[in-house]
């Protein structure tokens, strides 16, 4: 990407740039202009990107394991436009070409000194730069207060010894300003300065373009870390965005009535393991290194790094999961609840939990607009990449910061399956992955433990069948969710692969045993209560 904008600056130099995904077109010819008025808007110079939702085709029509992903793109990503902006999701987004340089905001300084001033009573100085000329406004946006590395000599260490990629830099700054058609615009540019016709392009340009793009042009310059997308992380898109954002830049949420862009996503259960597990990976990678939001700049208001925050931390959350899905099952086996009383207290503030976070539930599906199929789709496979995908990715993150071991991932397949004809056949081949030992170990557990529980309570004397349901309840639940899951190992017309029996019943085993070491039948000395592992 980052030659490819060295290229189109030599050439062409628009001050916008589309960046797409190569499995994703353009559905809507419109969706451009309705980008371009927020950038040339009023007070619009300060917007680094304009994001466009994601929107998918070959979706299996009940979204199965939640490929729409609706809950992020049409709650998170429009909650986010609330504060300084939404997160740069590696396709469908429109950018400013400055902020792609590593430029600061116009009039950054000015607002971090406002903001200072508020703040902590400190007096600024505000017009620091109210004297500079126009023209050299632009040449003084940086993001270092070193004044050398604002001068335009020093551009070479930062773009690379292009004088043609250089120069253009400020022409496509002062082309990307809006227009001074109101006295609130006061550094726009004046109407008609665009009217002037593109001459051809000479031979001498387009070998300047192949230079930009060759492989030594990045070496000792700042493209890759502080320029253009960022290197040295699988998520480039989002430490990318969190760069705009730490100079103080806005970014926009613009969902358009018809799909701005259309694209594919992974509907087979193994491909959509690996994908999550590669965005839960860039996220501990970014929670270890110096892009976490916990050092984020003053530039970036507190809302919008506690979003930051969220992304790099989310993956850790698996292990709470874990224990989550577990507790049901310990409940049952060793026959008492989750908590030791069943007091009045406690069934209240189960309660009052339990209708706060239906009420957000609720209040989240109305404002957004979606579904509840969609909300309940997101729920599950939440759990599902949760006890998986997220927990490999903090495992892998963990082994790549402190023992130095790089990670390599699985592409995902865009193959048919056997039926040609069946436009979701992908959807149901089975591929095993060791991603899917968690899951299945969750339900062979909880399906054991309910057995368990039942039997005791039977043949109990005194059988207490209300802590039995509060038990079997929970379990129930944590095997809703997974049901997405478990219907995709089953794939189509029996061809469940061998292995996953084989784990299934290797679990199987190995919890009987486990739960006859630890809790032997009473009384049965000769059967099971002389068991000891070695």
């Amino acid at each position: 990407m980052n030659a490819l904008v060295r290229a189109s600056a030599v050439m062409s130099n628009g001050p916008f740039i589309l960046n797409l995904d190569c499995d994703h077109y353009i559905y809507n010819s419109k969706a451009m202009r309705e980008g371009m008025c927020f950038m040339m808007d009023r007070g619009g110079d300060r917007l680094c990107y304009v994001q466009f939702p994601q929107r998918f085709e070959g979706i299996d029509p009940s979204d199965r394991y939640a490929n729409h992903n609706t809950v992020f793109f049409d709650v998170n990503m429009r909650a986010l436009d609330g504060l300084q902006g939404p997160v740069y999701v590696g396709t469908g987004c429109l950018f400013r070409r400055v902020a792609l340089y590593g430029f600061d905001p116009p009039r950054a300084k000015e607002d971090h000194a406002t903001f200072c001033s508020c703040c902590f009573g400190r007096n600024k100085n505000k017009k620091k730069h109210a004297n500079t000329s126009e023209e050299n406004r632009a040449l003084k946006m940086g993001d270092s207060d070193d004044e050398e590395m604002m001068n335009l000599s020093f551009f070479p260490k930062k773009f690379g010894n292009s004088n043609q990629l250089i120069d253009s830099i400020p022409v496509a700054e002062f082309q990307g300003r809006p227009l001074a058609d109101h006295p609130a615009v006061k550094n726009g540019r004046h109407p008609g300065a665009l009217t002037i016709p593109r001459e051809p392009l000479e031979a001498s340009t387009v070998a300047e373009a192949i230079s930009v793009i060759s492989c030594w042009y990045e070496d000792k310059t700042e493209w890759g870390q502080r320029v253009g997308w960022i290197y040295g992380s699988v998520t480039e898109d989002v430490v990318t965005g969190y760069r705009m954002h730490n100079r103080g830049w806005k970014s926009v949420y613009c969902v358009t009535k018809r799909d701005a862009f259309r694209g594919t996503a992974p509907i087979n259960l193994t491909d959509r393991l690996h994908q999550v597990l590669r965005w839960a990976t860039g996220s501990v990678e970014i929670f270890f290194s110096r892009n976490n939001a916990i050092m984020a700049s003053p530039r970036m208001k507190f809302l919008q790094r506690i979003a930051y925050l969220n992304v790099g931390i989310y993956p850790f959350t698996s292990f709470f999961l874990i224990v989550y899905c577990f507790l049901p099952a310990l409940s049952l086996f060793s026959g008492q609840f989750i908590v030791q009383t069943l007091n009045v207290t406690f069934l209240a503030y189960l309660l009052a939990i339990t209708v706060t976070l239906c009420i957000l539930a609720v209040l989240e599906i109305k404002w957004s607009g979606i579904e509840l199929e969609e909300w309940w789709r997101n729920e599950q496979f939440w759990l599902i990449g949760g006890t998986s995908a997220h927990l490999a990715a903090v495992l892998q993150g963990l082994l790549k910061v402190v023992a130095g071991i790089e990670i390599s991932f699985t592409l995902t397949s865009k193959s048919g399956g056997d039926d040609i004809d069946d436009e979701f056949a992908d959807l149901y081949i089975v591929k095993w992955s060791s991603l899917m030992i968690p899951p299945i170990t969750i339900m062979m557990v909880n399906l054991i433990a309910i057995a368990v529980g039942v039997s005791r309570t039977i043949y109990s004397t005194i059988p207490q069948w209300s802590r039995l349901l509060g038990g079997v309840f929970f379990s129930f639940w944590v095997l809703a969710h997974l049901y997405p899951f478990a219907k995709g190992l089953m794939g189509r017309r029996g061809r469940t692969p061998t292995i996953v029996f084989v784990w299934s019943g290797l679990i199987a085993i190995i919890i009987s045993l486990l739960w006859v070491a630890i809790n032997p039948p009473a009384g049965t000395d000769q059967i099971g209560g002389s068991f000891q592992f070695p």
